[in-house]
């Protein structure tokens, strides 16, 4: 299948840039936290809230295991790579594709941690999360796209040309 997986920090702009690729590349569009908040009908915040770090993280993989698209953008949550279940699926059906920038760009575009519902394990700072999950971006990247400092155009631009060398 020809899809491709948005991952990263939270701020990194999953959404956001995956949404105007899909649309520049003539792609469907898909971000995984709203099909969380469809199926389970609340806020993620009140998930995280209701079932704990490690439920949120379980439940979470159970709805990246049932997407099945084709050329389509999928965005993901920050937290997906929490559940290898989830993203052994996600890598079977597309590329996966790590939206990777300096911690400073993520302090300054990330905001509160706790109002905006991020799954933290174990970690009370930004900087502590990034140490976290980096190591989980990284291994299941099939594409890198560096993003630092970019603007909005100029980070279109930088991940259209690394997705169009994959497109069937």
């Amino acid at each position: 299948m020809s899809n491709f997986i948005m991952i990263g920090m939270p701020g990194s702009g999953k959404s956001t840039l995956g949404r105007i690729l899909a649309e520049e590349i003539g792609y469907d569009f898909i971000d995984t936290d709203d099909l969380i908040m469809e199926h389970y009908k609340r806020p993620l915040k009140e998930l995280i809230d209701e079932l704990g770090v490690e439920g949120f993280i379980k439940a979470e993989g159970k709805i990246l295991e049932t997407v099945n698209v084709n050329n389509t953008i999928i965005a993901t949550g920050g937290s997906a790579i929490y559940s290898k279940g989830g993203m052994d699926h996600l890598e079977d059906i597309g590329k996966v594709v790590y939206l990777c920038y300096t911690l400073e760009d993520i302090e300054m575009r990330v905001g509160n941690l706790i109002t905006r519902g991020v799954v933290c394990r174990n970690c009370k700072t930004l900087n502590e999360l990034f140490e976290q999950r980096r190591p989980y971006y990284e291994r299941y990247a099939d594409i890198i796209v560096h993003l630092e400092h970019a603007s909005v155009a100029k980070s279109i631009q930088k991940l259209k040309n690394a997705v169009l060398d994959y497109i069937d």
